[in-house]
This record gives C-alpha cells, sequence and structure tokens, in this order.
C-alpha cells in the first residue's frame, strides 16, 4: 500500500539529520504506480530519498499486481513478445522512468547520488559469463547514466563485478553478508577500476554500492539464540547485525586508505559506498529504526522500505556517528556467540544461499504472474 505524503515540516527533521551524517537515504521498492501517482517525486521531495534500489521480490510483488500495467500487458500480448522479453520491458521501463525522476539529484552530485538500481535475473548468479552479459543487456535497455545493476556477490559474482566495473558501468553489489565476502567485493571493484584505468575510461564516471545485508542476521542468529535459551544467549539477540555490519565498515575504512586504493585516487576514482541492506526490522520487539539508528556512518548509504522510512522520520533517533566507536564491542558480540556454538560461516554461508534461492523464487513467480496476464489479455484481443 503506497501512502503519499504531502507534509514535510513535521517528518524533514530526522531525515535531514541523517543526511547531514553522511547516510544518503534510497528507498527500497519501486512501481508503477509509485512513479503515475507522483509519490517517488513526493518523497524526493519531502524525505530527503535520493536513490532508489529495486530486486525480484519487489517487481513481483509490483508486476505481479497488475496495477498500472495493464495497458503495457495487453500491448505485449498483442505483440506475442515472450514472456521474459515482457518482464525485461516493464521492469526496464520502470527503472527508467525512476531514473529520469530523480536525474536532478545524480546532477547535483556528480553522480554519487540520484541512482536506481536493476538486478541481473537472479537464475544467473552461479554463472559469470552469463552475469555480465546480462549486465550490459540491461545497461543498454535502460539507458540512463545513473543507473546501476546490481551483481549478487557469490563466488561466480566476483569476476562479473570486476570486468563489468571495467566496462565503465556503475555496480550495486548485492547479497553480502560476510565480512570475508566483503573484502573480496572490494578487491573486485578495485580490480574493476585498475582494469577501466588501463583501457583509458574516466574513473569518475563509474561508481558503485556494496549492499552489505543485516535483518537477516539477527534472524538467522536470534533464532540459535533462542533455542539455547539462557541467559546469556539471550542477552546477545539483536546484536550479531549490527555487529557485522560495523565490522564491514572497519573493513571499508581499511580498504579505502590502502595503498592500491590511493593509487586509485589520483584517476578520480570514487570510493565504493557501503549500503545497508534490509533494514526493516523483521522481529517487532525491536524498535522499528534499529538498523537505521545504529548504522550512521559518513559516506554510506541506507535503502529503506517505506515502513522504515516513515518510522525513522517519526521515531529515529539520530545522534552522531553510532558506528566507528563501536568496532572493539562489535568483535566481542560476535565472538560472544561463537562461543555459544554459533558457527558465523555456517550462518553467513546459509543467508547467501537463501538470498539467491528467495530471489529466484520471486523471478518465477513474477515470470508465472507474467505469462498469465498475457495469455489472458491475448485471449481477449483474439
Amino acid at each position: 500500500m503506497i501512502t503519499l505524503t504531502t507534509e514535510a515540516t513535521t517528518t524533514a527533521g530526522t531525515l535531514e539529520r541523517l543526511s547531514d551524517e553522511g547516510v544518503s537515504i534510497w528507498l527500497d521498492d519501486l512501481s508503477r504506480r509509485r512513479i503515475e501517482s507522483g509519490n517517488l517525486a513526493e518523497l524526493i521531495a519531502t524525505k530527503n530519498v535520493v536513490g532508489v534500489t529495486t530486486n525480484p521480490s519487489i517487481f513481483q510483488a509490483a508486476i505481479g499486481s497488475g496495477e498500472g500495467y495493464e495497458q503495457q500487458l495487453a500491448d505485449l500480448a498483442v505483440r506475442g513478445v515472450t514472456v521474459e522479453e515482457a518482464v525485461r520491458m516493464m521492469t526496464t521501463a520502470d527503472v527508467r522512468a525512476a531514473a529520469d525522476i530523480l536525474r536532478p539529484v545524480y546532477d547535483a552530485t556528480d553522480g554519487r547520488d540520484g541512482r536506481v538500481s536493476i538486478e541481473v535475473d537472479p537464475r544467473l548468479a552461479h554463472d559469470t559469463a552469463a552475469t555480465i552479459a546480462e549486465a550490459r543487456q540491461l545497461a543498454w535497455l535502460v539507458d540512463r547514466p545513473n543507473v546501476m545493476i546490481k551483481i549478487p556477490a557469490t563466488r561466480a559474482g566476483l569476476p562479473a563485478i570486476t570486468e563489468v566495473i571495467a566496462q565503465g558501468i556503475s555496480v550495486n553489489v548485492t547479497l553480502i553478508f560476510s565480512l570475508e565476502r566483503y573484502r573480496e567485493v572490494m578487491d573486485a571493484y578495485l580490480a574493476g577500476l585498475e582494469k577501466a584505468a588501463a583501457k583509458g575510461l574516466d574513473l569518475s564516471a563509474i561508481h558503485s554500492v556494496a549492499s552489505f545485508f543485516v535483518s537477516r542476521v539477527d534472524t538467522e542468529i536470534d533464532k540459535r539464540l533462542t533455542a539455547i535459551g539462557t541467559g546469556e544467549a539471550l542477552a546477545l539477540k539483536g546484536r550479531a547485525a549490527l555487529a557485522n555490519a560495523r565490522l564491514a565498515y572497519q573493513a571499508y575504512e581499511e580498504v579505502f586508505a590502502g595503498d592500491r586504493w590511493i593509487a586509485l585516487t589520483g584517476a578520480r576514482a570514487n570510493k565504493q559506498r557501503p549500503l545497508w541492506a534490509s533494514t526493516g526490522v523483521k522481529d517487532p520487539a525491536y524498535k522499528a529504526t534499529l538498523y537505521v539508528d545504529e548504522l550512521v556512518a559518513p559516506g554510506t548509504v541506507n535503502t529503506m522500505p517505506e515502513a522504515t522510512l516513515n518510522a525513522t522520520a517519526d521515531q529515529g533517533e539520530i545522534t552522531g556517528d553510532t558506528v566507528t566507536g563501536g568496532y572493539a564491542q562489535a568483535r566481542a558480540d560476535l565472538a560472544a556467540v561463537e562461543a555459544l556454538g554459533i558457527s558465523y560461516e555456517e550462518v553467513v554461508t546459509r543467508l547467501e544461499d537463501e538470498g539467491v534461492a528467495k530471489f529466484e523464487v520471486a523471478w518465477q513467480d513474477l515470470l508465472n504472474a507474467v505469462k498469465k496476464s498475457l495469455s489472458s489479455k491475448g485471449a481477449d484481443a483474439a
């Protein structure tokens, strides 16, 4: 349900403070209805939204409902396009329209923000060559300088990230759960920049974010802590995800202060910013703004579902940097979880596998819904 926002006076303060702390607010949602109703433009104007992210689940919810897509579906049915072509035409149309709405932000921030992300087919997550080809195709289809192509941080995704960056295409790396994989993602980005520089490309035009997932870590680890049930275990609930994210930011600080990065700064390269993803709380016992209030750090992005955006506007507590002073406690929290017999490596590996699988299911559900609509409208036209 989309609720149009028309009053900025009572909600802008907290969101402005968040932006002033160096956090870019991106909306984790997109639909034809949101675009055509003026809601996206309204959120940009009144709630400090400076970017949009999408994923297969978001498009499945938007297009699966059919709202706003009826005429395009009817046209596609008459033309006899395949279901996969129809899905790509609808999703890229939405991303293109959102990119146009955000273009003034993109221009004002020299490409840092004003971004709209679209993901490669999740069924290609373990196929490097196909991911590269899909990324090129999506960039060509959207044909906007402020598009970002989302590539999952799977083992096969890492070389794809390097090659797509090397071709001058901006990338949103998604489904990052582990600290080790995050370092590999930053390495893949730097390798891509180095290849781009060797080709003589303008590095200042290449941007990237690394989407580090937050709430799903607590969901999985909290479940295991609850099963253990001791006072020590229960006291650790709601701490692992923040600890993981804070240590990711520490890794970001280290990599982007190193010699390899410094060598690229003369070519006007852009840092790959950490993006906090999955920031809507899954446990109703937690404050709705937990993963916003507690992950404030300069040079980051927080992509929020609309409910979290509204909660932050209404009840967020932005008190300054809540990340960089917490590294020692973060290490202690993760060590305490491990000491209880919960394997960090097993948890993050499971979450990556489940993340890819969930997007594959959402994509297939979307294909099935569009196939049904095309068949129905094709029959009506006949």
